[in-house]
């Protein structure tokens, strides 16, 4: 944690140090001394840059000149909303508080400085290792309160925050919270409205963590933006197992930038992009990341805009991805030429799904006539009589249709090739 930083700049006084001759600079030099142990106003202090080194005290024109030097570096820096200028520092002002094993003490003080309601909520369960703060209307101010006490608490392991409405301000807080608490391992942060400032904060917090395994972004009106610092992040971070970025606004570049992300990727385990608008290059690119994915098991992208370039990409993906076991593409958008390719890719036998993915497969056959599908490939797959009863009326519609698996129960018949 650094110290000596504040909770929030507001609370600081404002500096009193004006030009007024020599006797004025006098009663400035001791309300300085009287204010020594007052927190100072930001990272520099005022020390930094109201006095030359030789101790003397710079006149006016001298700190406005130094002001804007230092405004130029700063204005060199990349800001994504420069507009916002969110303090998240989780370190409270003033002096050294007693011991404090709950965190209670902590979080009341925070709530009052940054004028917010406690939750009582919160209070009861700072021990538990669940903890549901649903719809709770924290918002900025609340979230960051929220933030302070967890920093340090180790019995929490599983956090909802769903709904509050936190925005980039609030998440940055839980994002500074994490790199610091190393307990924590699931985290719902769905629905806050965290934007590219938020994405932002996550992808530096997740650059850090190596305690998470399960986050949920869904809904958090993320653009190609917020991809441009997660896919770097999903690089670094090997501990992430299951990541959830459904209902944002991620859009081709983003499908670009994560696809390339996830052929790197050595953590993930399962990914939703549900509802999202990637398309186009970036449904191809995203398609070809997955087929070089070697540990992503569940991957859900319905709802999005694959059509047939990307159902194309998807099936080429399908024959050198030997580990997925389940993939959403429904609402694709995907036409029959994209559906034809997409099913050649569909090699069941290489993936370990069960009997009960087998007979699901058939049935979707059955209740679509117009189904193009020719052949389908259920190698090292031992089926049931259920399943042999559905093919054979499968069969009946569509007598082209071959069907190769390796196990037998009962009479199955076997396609030949």
């Amino acid at each position: 944690m650094v110290h000596g930083k504040t909770l929030f700049k507001e609370t600081v006084l404002h500096s009193v140090l004006e030009d007024g001759g020599e006797e004025a600079e006098s009663e400035k030099l001791q309300l300085e001394e009287q204010r020594g142990s007052w927190t100072e106003v930001d990272m520099r202090g005022p020390k930094d840059h109201c006095s030359r080194p030789d101790g003397n005290a710079l006149d006016r024109g001298e700190r406005e000149g130094e002001e804007e030097v230092k405004e130029k570096e700063l204005g060199e820096e990349e800001c994504v909303n420069s507009d916002e200028d969110y303090d998240t520092d989780l370190e409270l002002e003033g002096k050294d508080e007693a011991y404090d094993p709950t965190g209670q003490a902590c979080y009341m003080r925070a709530c009052e400085m940054l004028q917010v309601f406690p939750a009582s909520n919160f209070l009861r369960h700072l021990q538990n290792e669940d903890l549901s703060m649903m719809y709770r209307g924290l918002g900025p101010q609340g979230t960051k309160a929220l933030a302070v006490p967890l920093v340090t608490n180790t019995s929490i392991l599983r956090l909802n925050l769903r709904d509050n409405w936190m925005e980039g301000m609030g998440g940055a807080a839980i994002a500074e919270m994490l790199k610091e608490n190393c307990y924590i391992t699931e985290m719902d942060l769905s629905d806050n409205n965290l934007g590219d400032y938020g994405a932002r904060a996550i992808a530096g917090m997740l650059k850090e963590n190596s305690t998470l395994v399960s986050l949920n972004l869904s809904g958090n009106h993320f653009t190609d933006r917020s991809a441009e610092h997660l896919g770097p992040a999903l690089i670094t971070n090997t501990k992430l197992q299951h990541l959830n970025l459904s209902y944002n606004a991620l859009g081709e570049r983003a499908g670009q930038t994560l696809g390339d992300a996830l052929s790197e990727n050595t953590g993930l385990k399962s990914l939703s992009l549900a509802w999202n608008c990637i398309r186009g290059r970036g449904a191809v690119t995203l398609a070809n990341g997955l087929g070089g994915n070697i540990l992503l098991t569940t991957v859900d992208l319905s709802y999005n805009g694959f059509a047939k370039e990307g159902a194309i990409a998807l099936g080429q993906a399908l024959k050198e991805n030997n580990v997925l076991e389940e993939l959403n593409v429904s609402n694709n958008r995907i036409p029959p030429e994209g559906a034809i390719h997409l099913a050649m890719g569909l090699k069941m036998g290489r993936n370990p799904i069960q009997s009960a993915g087998c007979y699901g497969i058939l049935k979707s056959i059955q209740e679509n006539p117009d189904s193009a599908m020719e052949t389908l490939d259920f190698t090292v797959i031992t089926v049931n009589q259920e399943f042999e009863d559905l093919y054979t009326a499968v069969k009946e519609i569509f007598p082209a249709l071959t069907v190769n698996h390796g196990g037998r129960i009962g009479t199955f018949r076997k396609a030949k090739p």
